[in-house]
């Protein structure tokens, strides 16, 4: 097993050679301005006027543009798993499909087949992909991407949703930006004692992480960011709601405050308890949130926190999924395992 080396935060060297990957989280932002420019025409040609029954959104995003919609969306919605469509969808529903890459052969189903029932359909897909060619009829609107971001795509889809008066306001540029300054709190060359993201990896460094977030979205940033540790160390990760977790934190075994920590065995890791927090909170959550911090700080279990209680829904969301991302980032930087990062980071 290899241990965790802090040094490698702050060389020169290592952090050049972890370039590829630094510098595709560091455009985040620029990657939704790209994909804004792009949407900007077959956005502006859409009418609110014409509202469908009900919405229905299939790819891997679909529960995010869900939980964006759901809250203003004016008629049902509703994330399907695919590839078939539900029976009842018709001539008087809009079907989203999300294909940052194109090629999915599950979406390439999906959106046959609404084709083929007379759907009105959302694509956000790449121009020639499997997906945008089985996509086209008279009622298709192509939202051309052009980076393979997940999160991009989603961003301008929920614009054209807004277009369509079936989602929330949204500034993009906003977003874009808040995206930016993550990236530079969070850059390669700021130094461990002013970096949050390296700070965070540093407190995850020998643990097996436990991930929760209160809000809708919350909790969908920590199962992205649980993924991202995992792949990240190769350890497992958990996000899951509040009462799932504590079980895994009250069974810790007490530290011994006298211990070596140089002679204790590189698979002896305790937990450590990562919270997201988006500002979005209710008595419910409150009372979660401070069970779960009480129970750590009796188990000596070491907590960790993100917040984002600023902007838009999207805006949160993205912020805390890009600080996980980071901190996964320098993770693997620290554990010398970047031969096969993930490519949609």
């Amino acid at each position: 097993m290899v241990a965790f080396e802090d040094y490698r935060l702050e060389d020169r060297a290592v952090l050049e050679a972890a370039d590829p990957l630094l510098r595709r989280l560091a455009g985040a932002g620029a990657r939704i301005r790209v994909e804004a420019e792009a949407a900007r025409e077959p956005t502006s040609l859409l009418d609110e006027a014409i509202r469908p029954r009900a919405v229905i959104a299939v790819g891997s995003e679909a529960r995010l543009v869900r939980s964006l919609l759901e809250p203003v969306c004016p008629v049902p919605m509703m994330a399907w798993p695919g590839p078939a469509l539900p029976g009842w969808v018709g001539p008087l529903d809009l079907v989203v499909v999300l294909a940052a890459h194109g090629g999915e052969q599950s979406l390439v189903h999906a959106a046959s087949e609404a084709v083929r029932r007379g759907c009105q359909l959302l694509v956000a897909a790449p121009e020639s992909s499997p997906v945008a060619e089985s996509s086209m009829s008279r009622s298709t609107t192509l939202l051309t991407t052009r980076t393979s971001d997940p999160l991009a795509a989603v961003a301008v889809t929920a614009a054209a949703l807004h277009a369509l008066g079936l989602g929330p306001v949204l500034d993009l540029e906003s977003v874009a930006g808040a995206l930016d300054r993550v990236a530079e709190e969070c850059s390669p060359w700021v130094d461990l004692s002013s970096n949050p993201a390296k700070d965070l990896a540093l407190s995850m460094a020998d643990t097996e992480p436990l991930v929760w977030g209160g809000s809708v979205l919350a909790a969908r940033a920590a199962r992205r960011v649980a993924e991202a540790l995992r792949a990240a160390s190769g350890r497992p990760a958990l996000a899951t709601d509040a009462e799932a977790l504590m079980p895994v934190i009250t069974a810790a075994e007490p530290r011994d405050p006298f211990a070596d920590p140089f002679d204790a065995p590189i698979t002896d890791r305790r937990p450590c308890l990562l919270l997201l927090e988006d500002g979005h909170t209710n008595e419910l959550l409150a009372v979660a949130r401070r069970q779960l911090e009480g129970a750590a700080e009796m188990a000596d279990v070491r907590t960790c926190k993100v917040l984002q209680d600023e902007g838009s829904e999207l805006l949160r969301y993205a912020v805390l999924l890009q600080k996980g991302l980071y901190a996964a980032a320098y993770l693997a930087i620290g554990l010398n395992r970047l031969q096969d990062p993930p490519s949609d980071w």
